[in-house]
C-alpha cells in the first residue's frame, strides 16, 4: 500500500492492526485446539488401555484354579511370550495370594494407593509407577477355598503409558497438520480480503493526495460511488470538512474583496482632504477640510464595523433559548438616547415574554441595524417602533416607522449588499444585508413592506423554541 499502508506515521497500520486481530485470535484457538485435541487422544488412549488391561487381568485370572486348599496355576509360556513381546509396550503382571505375597510374575507390583477395598471380582483401573516409569495397573481380586476358611487372590497386569503417548502424538500430528495447512491458507485469505477491503481507503487517499492545488477547486466533494457503506461515511465526512472549508474561504475572499472595494473610494478621499488640509492656511478653510476628514473616517470607521459584522454573521452560529421580548426592550433602551439626539421618539410594544432559539450578540447586531436604518432614513421627528408578537409557530420582531417609505421598485433590491436607497450620510448600504444574513442563520426570515399612509414596515421572522 501506499503510504506506508496508510499508516498515521506512529504505531501499526490499520491492515497490520486488522492482520493481527485476526490472525491472532486464529492462533490462539488453534493452540487451544491443539491442547484440547492432545487431551482428547490421551482419553482415548488410556479407555483402550483400560480394555485391554481389563480384558487381560480377566483371562490371567481364570488360569488361577483353586485345587482343594492350593491353586493351580495354567498359564504357558506361549502365553507368557505374548504378553512380554513388545519390549517399547512393556506388559508386567503379578499373581499374588495373599494380596502381597508374590506367586507368580514378572516384576512386582505396588498396591493401588490409599485404604485397601474388599471389593471382589471388579477389576481396579489405578496409575503407578514401576521403576521409574508411569504405568497403568488393573487389579481384580477373587476368593478361593471353602467358605469357612476363604483365601484371596489378586491378579495385577501394568502396561506402560508409552504406548498411550505415542497414540495421542499420532493423532495430534494426524489433526493438526491439516489444520495448520488449512491455517495458513485461512491466513492468506484473510490477508487478501483485507486489501481488496482497504482498496476503497487507497483510492480515498489518492484522491486526497491529488489535490495539491492550492485553490478551490482543490476542495471539491470526493467521489466514492463504489465503496463500502463504513468509506462512504468516512468519505461524506471528509465532505462536510471540505464543504466547511470551501465556504470559510469562500467568505473570507469575499469579505477581502468587498472590503477592498468599499474602503477604496472613502480611503482616497481621506488622503485627498488630507492633502488639501495641508496646503490650506486659512484656518476657516482648514477646519472645513478637517471636518470632512472627520466625516470620512466616521464613515470609513462605520464601514469596517459593518464589514466586520458580516464577517461574523457568516461564521457558524451557536443557538441557545433566550427570550426575544426582553432583548428587544434591552436594545431599545440601549437606542433610545440615541434616538433622542436624533429628534425620533422611538418606543417598544407587544409581548413580555417569547422564547426563541438563537445567538443573542447576533441578534442585537441585526436589531440594532434595524433601527439604525430606521433612525437615519425616517426623518427628524417621526416615530419609530420596536414591536414583538407571535404568529403560530413564529416570533416576529417588527421595526416600524412612519418616514418617506420607499418605493415598489426599491424594495426589491432592500437587502442587497452595498445597495443604498438614499445618498444620506452615514449609511454604507451593509446593514439591512447583515440582518438578512443573520435571519437565514437562524433558519429565519426578514421582510420589508410599505404601511399606510406611509412609512417602512421590516419584520425579522424567527422559529419559537419548541417547548
Amino acid at each position: 500500500m501506499s503510504s506506508k499502508d496508510l499508516s498515521t506515521g506512529h504505531g501499526l497500520s490499520l491492515k497490520r492492526q486488522l492482520l493481527l486481530w485476526l490472525l491472532l485470535p486464529q492462533i490462539l484457538l488453534w493452540l487451544a485446539g491443539g491442547a484440547l485435541t492432545y487431551r482428547i487422544a490421551l482419553s482415548y488412549a488410556e479407555k483402550g488401555i483400560d480394555q485391554s488391561l481389563t480384558q487381560s487381568v480377566r483371562s490371567l485370572a481364570r488360569q488361577v484354579k483353586p485345587v482343594g486348599s492350593g491353586l493351580l496355576i495354567d498359564f504357558p509360556r506361549a502365553a507368557q511370550d505374548i504378553i512380554e513381546e513388545d519390549p517399547n509396550d512393556r506388559v508386567s503382571y503379578m499373581v499374588s495370594s495373599p494380596p502381597g505375597g508374590f506367586l507368580l510374575g514378572n516384576g512386582k507390583l505396588p498396591s493401588p494407593p490409599g485404604p485397601e477395598t474388599e471389593v471382589t471380582g471388579v477389576p481396579l483401573i489405578y496409575n503407578t509407577t514401576v521403576d521409574g516409569k508411569p504405568m497403568r495397573v488393573a487389579l481384580l481380586d477373587v476368593n478361593y477355598g471353602d467358605p469357612l476358611n476363604l483365601q484371596r487372590l489378586r491378579v495385577q497386569v501394568a502396561k506402560s503409558l508409552v504406548l498411550q503417548k505415542r497414540i495421542a502424538g499420532e493423532l495430534i500430528a494426524d489433526m493438526l497438520l491439516p489444520l495448520l495447512l488449512l491455517g495458513a491458507a485461512l491466513g492468506v485469505l484473510v490477508y487478501g480480503g483485507i486489501s481488496r477491503g482497504l482498496s476503497p481507503l487507497r483510492r480515498l487517499q489518492a484522491q486526497l493526495v491529488d489535490r495539491r492545488d492550492p485553490g478551490i477547486s482543490a476542495l471539491a466533494p470526493i467521489e466514492m460511488t463504489q465503496a463500502p457503506q463504513e468509506v462512504h461515511a468516512l468519505a461524506g465526512a471528509v465532505n462536510e470538512l471540505l464543504s466547511a472549508v470551501r465556504r470559510s474561504v469562500t467568505q473570507e475572499k469575499r469579505f477581502l474583496n468587498d472590503a477592498a472595494h468599499q474602503l477604496r473610494t472613502p480611503l482616497a478621499g481621506l488622503i485627498s482632504q488630507t492633502e488639501l488640509a495641508l496646503l490650506e492656511s486659512d484656518p476657516q478653510s482648514l477646519k472645513d477640510r478637517l471636518s470632512k476628514v472627520m466625516s470620512g473616517a466616521q464613515r470609513s470607521a462605520h464601514l469596517v464595523h459593518q464589514l466586520l459584522s458580516l464577517a461574523r454573521t457568516e461564521a457558524d452560529v451557536r443557538l441557545q433559548t433566550l427570550d426575544a421580548a426582553v432583548l428587544a426592550r434591552e436594545v431599545a433602551r440601549e437606542w433610545t438616547p440615541r434616538a433622542v439626539a436624533a429628534g425620533v421618539d422611538l418606543g417598544f410594544e407587544g409581548e413580555d415574554s417569547l422564547t426563541i432559539e438563537g445567538e443573542k450578540l447576533l441578534l442585537r447586531e441585526a436589531l440594532g441595524n434595524l433601527i439604525d436604518n430606521a433612525l437615519l432614513y425616517a426623518g427628524k421627528g417621526c416615530l419609530v417602533t420596536l414591536r414583538v408578537r407571535r404568529e403560530t409557530r413564529f416570533a416576529l420582531i417588527e421595526v416600524e416607522d412612519n418616514g418617506p417609505g420607499l418605493s415598489p421598485a426599491d424594495l426589491e433590491h432592500l437587502f442587497e449588499r452595498f445597495w443604498r436607497a438614499s445618498e444620506l450620510p452615514g449609511g454604507c448600504g451593509l446593514g439591512l444585508a447583515i440582518v438578512s444574513e443573520i435571519a437565514h442563520r437562524h433558519a429565519g426570515q426578514v421582510t420589508a413592506g410599505m404601511v399606510e399612509p406611509q412609512g417602512l414596515k421590516i419584520t425579522l421572522r424567527l422559529p419559537i423554541a419548541a417547548t
